[in-house]
């Protein structure tokens, strides 16, 4: 960075490298814009960092890669003559504007705080006449969370190492997540189905069209459906059922309907309006987009990012959406005002209601000076921009602007109309139909979900009167059984953890792939449906049982509405800390006395090796069978994830140093050729797409050098995949990123040899 084109330029500091290029082609020349690459410090990887005895007092440090832009900023702070930093509008991108202040060693007179809910010309703009300081609270409540969650995951994790296997580690918020999709698979499987029967008939009008169908709704004066509520561990789940339990029992009911008469008792019809819902918020964003894209929420937010960030619109980078963490319903009176007037030129006045519809959040601890997700403006239709998106960014952006624009609409218009037939001579026997006609379609002709599509759905009546004697064509009688609760998808566990108050719309997304890396809970393949492992219900039922709080819905919420508390100044940090830790204290150490290593399962299957019954063991990798007699028998076979063995398979190749057949193995990275003589000879070759032997599957040395002490480069993997790694460490610890390409024709071009 050249600082002799920085002198007297005005300093703004983003965490984004793509709103970086957006914002300066926005505030042109006088302005220098740079990006902190995202966080810029953070407390230390290796150690917990937190001096819980002096008052939390956190260690931070510079992450890894902003070491040397850190050097670039201060220059560039140097050098201006204004520093604006214009991080995220939420309690993390305060926290990165503070860490930047304090590793930047920037006094208060040096620096000012802005930001913005869109990267618009007009709202970048607007943000410098509100400038301001950095808001402690809010950085002490993101503090607060940070620490909280690394204490929990520096304390638990060691204990669930001791107790149950290597590896594994928990969080406050993924381990109350975990637990849903635990509950949720006992009650299914504990869930007893219940017959029962339903009835309806169909009538006809003497002289009139069409012939309608009606269901039973009373026999002998009571209803015939129920909904039997079960107090479940996340919310309340209704099945609904009727007295009928027995297809015997409804023969009563036929006899009556057959024998009659049967006549119209009572007629109602009313006007019935339909509100449109609100505008997107993060969580209704993620749940809309997998029910009706099939994105994951990782993918939504990433999606979402580059669309808030900004795109090249017909030469011009353009942020599209508004700020995608958010619980906000609410609009800006600008926008509103513009979107009345394209409702009322695109789709006529009757669609544009006299009054902006007010949303008020049901979402717990919703942050109401935020805005919702909607577009920048909303002139910019879908259409209008498609050829500028990928087919990603396309969706998502039709499925906001959709949402949005219904949500500004007037309300859908119905004409309803609701009979009762009664048969006999007293009302022992009541029949009832119902019809729906659309009125005025308002939002629906916009944007609909799939409850709007079921409401359609609605029944032709012909004319009808009270006292107007029906005749009877046909019965049909239909049965059923209760079912269980469903299992969990993305779209459904977001919504119950935002219904009950737990995370917040930035953790929504990331808590999901945690668990899912973690390999606690597993994705059907077809389904898409969430399920617990094995692994992921043996910690929770380990975790539940002695920290009874942590692992509680209510109080994961109430911990969350406390971090409330703090950002608006109504709580201390550190005593929100001291409140948690010294009851947790207690239960770590009831926990590390009274915690049992769960027993392996004994099964039917033998050990290869020498023949005894071999044991169901769990690890952070999945399951396995391990021989009853280890460690003096090595025999082990791997599972896959619905539980099959996964056998070596038989090879042509001859082990280069015992003599032995070469078999196909299957480990964490994939498939690898090994001796079959293992434990007593451990030679490894990595295999090709064939299966052919590329090379061993150690460090392959490649023919790049160090920039740092000229030796050899190597090709290294760990779980986060592969790098090229000096091959003078521990001495020289530089390493390089490797892309996926770079990776193949590595292993193309190496040949067996000895691991470096």
């Amino acid at each position: 960075m050249a600082t002799n084109n920085i002198k007297g330029k005005k300093l703004v500091i983003v965490e984004s490298p793509t709103k970086q290029r957006t914002i300066s082609k926005i505030l042109g020349s006088d302005y220098l814009v740079r990006s902190s690459f995202g966080h810029v410090r953070d407390l230390p990887s290796h150690d917990m960092g937190v001096d819980i005895a002096h008052g939390f007092k956190p260690t931070y440090q510079p992450v890894e890669r902003a070491k040397k832009l850190i050097k670039e900023l201060e220059a560039a702070a140097k050098n201006a003559s204004e520093i604006y930093l214009a991080t995220d509008p939420d309690r993390e991108g305060e926290a990165i504007a503070w860490h930047l202040v304090e590793l930047l060693k920037l006094p208060k007179d040096r620096y000012q705080r802005i930001y913005f809910h869109e990267i618009t010309p007009a709202a970048i703009k607007e943000s410098f006449a509100h400038a301001r300081k950095i808001d402690e609270n809010l950085v002490n409540a993101q503090q607060a969370r940070r620490i909280l969650d690394r204490i929990v995951g520096y304390k638990l994790s060691p204990l669930l190492w001791k107790k149950i296997t290597s590896g594994l580690s928990a969080g406050r918020v993924q381990s109350v997540a975990v637990r849903l999709l635990t509950e949720r698979a006992k009650e299914i499987k504990e869930f007893q189905e219940q017959p029962y029967w339903t009835l309806k008939a169909q009538f006809e009008k003497a002289g009139a069209q069409p012939l309608f169908w009606a269901r039973l709704l009373k026999w002998d004066g009571k209803n015939v459906e129920q909904t039997k509520t079960y107090h479940l561990f996340a919310e309340d789940y209704k099945v609904k059922n009727t007295v009928f339990d027995k297809p015997e029992t409804l023969a009563p009911v036929s006899t009556l309907l057959r024998q009659g008469p049967c006549t119209v008792a009572k007629i109602e019809k009313k006007e019935v309006k339909q509100k449109p819902k609100p505008p997107f918020i993060t969580s209704s964003m993620q749940q809309d987009a997998y029910n009706k894209l099939g994105f994951p929420s990782q993918k939504t937010m990433m999606t979402a990012q580059h669309l808030y960030e900004g795109i090249e619109i017909a030469g011009q980078t353009v942020g599209l959406i508004t700020y995608m963490r958010t619980d906000s319903f609410n609009v800006s009176k600008l926008l509103q005002e513009q979107t009345h007037k394209f409702i009322a030129e695109k789709y006529g006045a009757a669609y544009a209601p006299a009054h902006a519809p007010v949303y008020k959040s049901k979402v717990k601890g919703a942050q109401e000076a935020h805005e919702s997700i909607h577009p920048t403006d909303v002139r910019r239709t879908p259409q209008s921009i498609k050829q500028y998106l990928t087919a990603d960014q396309y969706k998502l952006y039709e499925l906001i602007w959709l949402r949005f624009v219904a949500s500004q609409m007037a309300d859908a218009v119905f004409n309803t109309v609701t009979v009762d037939i009664t048969a006999g001579t007293n009302e022992k026997c009541v029949m009832r139909a119902g019809g729906r006609t659309v009125k005025f379609p308002g939002y629906l002709s916009v944007y609909k979900d799939e409850d709007d599509n079921e409401n359609e759905e609605t029944a032709l009546l012909p004319e009808l009167a009270e006292g107007d004697a029906l005749t009877l064509k046909e019965i049909a009688t239909k049965d059923h059984k209760t079912t269980p609760p469903p299992y969990y998808n993305e779209a459904s566990l977001i919504k119950t953890l935002e219904k009950h108050g737990i995370g917040r719309p930035s953790t929504y997304a990331p808590t999901i792939k945690t668990i899912l890396d973690r390999k606690y809970i597993a994705r059907q393949p077809k389904s898409n449906k969430l399920v617990a492992t094995e692994l992921g219900m043996t910690v929770t039922e380990s975790l539940k049982d002695f920290f009874k709080e942590i692992m509680d819905l209510s109080y994961t919420a109430g911990v969350e509405e406390k971090l409330d508390e703090v950002a608006e100044g109504g709580q201390k940090w550190v005593d929100l800390l001291n409140e948690f830790y010294g009851p947790f204290q207690k239960e770590l150490e009831e926990a590390d006395k009274g915690m049992r290593r769960p027993e392996a399962k004994q099964t039917d299957e033998k050990c290869p090796v020498c023949g005894k019954p071999m044991l169901l063991k769990t690890s952070r990798f999945g399951q396995y069978l391990v021989c009853s007699d280890a460690p003096n028998c090595k025999g082990k076979i791997n599972l896959g994830k619905e539980g099959e063995k996964i056998m070596p398979e038989k090879t042509d190749e001859i082990c280069d140093k015992c003599g032995s057949p070469m078999v196909i193995r299957t480990g964490r990275r994939g498939k690898f050729l090994a001796c079959s003589a293992y434990p007593k000879c451990k030679n490894t070759y990595s295999i090709d797409a064939e299966g052919h032997k590329v090379a061993s599957a150690g460090p392959i040395v490649t023919n790049r050098v160090c920039d740092k002490c000229g030796k050899k480069l190597v090709l290294r993997s760990s779980k986060r995949g592969y790098f090229l790694g000096c091959s003078g460490y521990p001495k020289c610890r530089n390493i390089v990123t490797v892309s996926d390409e770079e990776v193949t024709q590595i292993k193309a071009a190496a040949q067996p040899q000895e691991k470096a």
